[in-house]
């Protein structure tokens, strides 16, 4: 009995906040780098199928490049990287569509259905919903199908929401060439959760969140104003892949989008314990 009351207390609790996001809709960035085994993967699920359970909307973005660099090395194509984006020849593109559109967005489906929720896996091509233009890296060179969000139609996306399903979007674009684009999952995600107004943006990463010293969770910066990025960029407080994380949500913010947040996947239920507890985990990135 001790133990039930306990959980009833925990239920109580979340309450407000329960009450707070009901209707609202979250936008979760999932990548590869939180997944350290099954068990990883099935706690984030579920925290996306309670979250829909409970009269949230969450969407899914994933990205997938440690298993791309993996398939590629399988057929003997060698990953090239310029400025942090990886050259995207048609060899490699059909490979991208392939482990993005198919291998990990069936996986997550499939995943979200035994969990007791319901998914709908799509690519960016689909509806036309992420239009993409061919870029070049930022030295100006030549990097193949690899695009950048030129618009969003969410049409797709408010059919799948009236139905109550959850999507799951890999980061492919539809170019007005017809090629489709390899687009950075960050991005994508930013781009969609603008579009739409969502409420939040959270980005599940295997760090903390941003921190004043690199690998010490002590001098993590729970809140970041817009106004103060250029100054930790400038610091190299913000670097590496964190940077595209920080331009997404500056482009979520920018678009409509309320809060965006950037947290440690690796902690059991963290999209839970940012949602429903008045502390939060990690660094949440504001107007």
């Amino acid at each position: 009995m001790k133990e039930s009351i306990e959980k009833a207390k925990i239920l109580i609790e979340a309450f407000p906040y329960i009450k707070q996001w009901f209707g609202r809709t979250v936008v979760v960035k999932y990548g590869g780098s939180t997944r350290s085994g099954e068990a990883d993967l099935k706690n984030t699920l579920q925290d996306i199928v309670l979250m829909k359970f409970v009269g949230m909307r969450p969407l899914v973005v994933h990205g997938g490049g440690k298993d791309i660099t993996k398939a590629t090395e399988r057929l003997g194509i060698r990953s090239r990287f310029v400025d942090g984006l990886r050259v995207t020849d048609i060899p490699t593109m059909k490979v991208v569509e392939r482990v993005l559109g198919g291998k990990i967005n069936k996986q997550l489906v499939s995943l979200i259905h035994q969990l007791g929720g319901r998914a709908v896996g799509l690519t960016g091509k689909d509806g036309a919903m992420l239009q993409a233009s061919r870029m070049k890296s930022k030295s100006g060179k030549n990097i193949g199908f690899v695009g950048k969000v030129s618009k969003v139609n969410t049409a797709v996306l408010q059919s799948l929401d009236r139905e109550q399903f959850i999507p799951v979007i890999a980061p492919l674009g539809l170019g007005l060439d017809g090629h489709t684009y390899n687009v950075n999952a960050d991005e994508a995600a930013g781009s969609i959760a603008g579009a739409l107004k969502a409420e939040k943006l959270v980005f599940l990463t295997d760090v903390p969140g941003i921190c004043k010293r690199k690998d010490d969770p002590k001098t993590l910066l729970s809140t970041v104003r817009v106004k103060d990025v250029p100054k930790l960029l400038r610091a190299g407080v913000i670097s590496g892949g964190m940077i595209p994380k920080i331009e997404a949500c500056l482009t979520a913010i920018k678009g409509g989008v309320h809060k965006t947040h950037i947290i440690d996947g690796t902690l059991p239920h963290a999209l839970l314990l940012e949602i429903f507890t008045p502390q939060g985990v990690g660094t949440e990135i504001i107007p």
